[in-house]
């Protein structure tokens, strides 16, 4: 027996990984100066939040410190449960040093402590994507070695192809730099934007117009898609119903035998996309 952990940038509801027997750490994020708890839809006001996305608020999200890792690892530790945390990426927060700094003080008390933790270099439901993967594998007796070997084996076959609106909201969280950014002024134009080798958000393409953007992650999506790893499409969005059934409408066109997760950008990743943001997310064929 081991316990799976992830944390709320996986974007998956609450009730979906307990479904799963995974546990997860909240996020925390600062709106107008009063501090709010990414707790993966349980009491968070998502609509209210994108609304202050509309109006351009900024929002602040802070990393997971070594503290707040402790107290979700402990618990495990003190009843010699072993520990398989699923993280988000390095390369987009300081949380994941903070787990291993976490393990190494938990290990001074409990030197027998087992905790193993996966740098995803993912985020939102690209991380969940693996996390739900590994959730399965666990079900099918699968030990907590072999689900190790598969993460490390596979993570770097993600694809996640997102489209924002602009790019303002990455660059003032310190998601992308200034530079990268100021193609977002450009009128009509849509950024394309990948998760890299490192973990770290690349602007990739710029694409006039919405309905073009969103033809061309769909079209990255379907180039190197590789159904035989994970025979599913993840798909995340940010307000913009409308537009989010379009796309998932499309999507199970062209997939109609694939099953297609759809959920709501949580709002510690969307404080950085801003709102209208699309996504999706899907295994390719070889190493990213």
């Amino acid at each position: 027996m081991f316990q799976i952990i992830t944390d709320a940038c996986c974007d998956l509801p609450a009730e979906v990984l307990d479904q799963a027997g995974v546990a997860y750490i909240p996020m925390i994020l600062t709106l107008d100066g009063k501090e709010y708890i990414d707790d993966l839809g349980q009491t968070f006001d998502y609509d209210g939040f994108l609304r202050s996305l509309q109006e351009n608020q900024q929002p602040t999200t802070s990393q997971i410190n070594i503290g707040r890792y402790m107290e979700y690892f402990r618990p495990h530790v003190e009843n010699n449960v072993p520990i398989l945390y699923i993280g988000f990426s390095s390369g987009l927060s300081g949380s994941y040093s903070s787990s291993l700094q976490a393990i190494e003080l938990l290990k001074e008390e409990y030197p027998q402590a087992l905790i193993h933790c996966v740098d995803t270099k993912a985020a939102s439901l690209g991380e969940g994507l693996l996390v739900m993967e590994a959730a399965r594998l666990q079900e099918a007796g699968k030990s907590l070695e072999e689900i190790i070997q598969w993460l490390e084996t596979y993570k770097m076959n993600l694809r996640s192809w997102v489209m924002v609106n602009d790019l303002k909201h990455l660059e003032k969280g310190g998601r992308i730099s200034k530079a990268a950014a100021a193609i977002g002024g450009l009128l009509h134009v849509k950024p394309i934007i990948k998760v890299d080798t490192e973990g770290k958000l690349q602007n990739v393409d710029k694409i006039r117009g919405r309905n073009k953007a969103i033809q061309k992650i769909i079209a990255e999506t379907a180039h190197d898609l590789d159904l035989t790893i994970v025979n599913q499409l993840y798909f995340a969005h940010s307000g913009d119903q409308e537009t989010a059934q379009q796309i998932f409408k499309e999507l199970k066109a062209k997939y109609p035998h694939v099953p297609i997760t759809r959920y709501s950008l949580g709002p510690t990743i969307a404080s950085h996309t801003g709102y209208g943001c699309f996504a999706l997310f899907s295994m390719g064929k070889n190493s990213r």
